[in-house]
């Protein structure tokens, strides 16, 4: 039997760093760094591989939804 789940989590990205990682929790949000900038979806782009890689599931299981 296969179930599907759907999880939300809040993201606040900083576009433009160093180096494309989680760096930490504010309250319910996620704050993450990603080398992309916030241009033509690159960001976007970048944090789904991102999530995708620390969550372990396949990239085209994840949504952004709005960003």
């Amino acid at each position: 039997m296969s179930v599907d789940v759907q999880t939300h989590i809040w993201v606040k990205v900083l576009p433009r760093s160093s180096r494309n990682q989680v760096i930490g929790k504010e309250g319910d949000l996620f704050k993450v760094k990603l080398t992309s900038p916030p241009v033509g979806g690159k960001a976007n782009k970048s944090l789904i591989e991102l999530l995708a890689k620390r969550l372990g599931i396949a990239k085209k299981r994840i949504e952004i939804i709005s960003g």
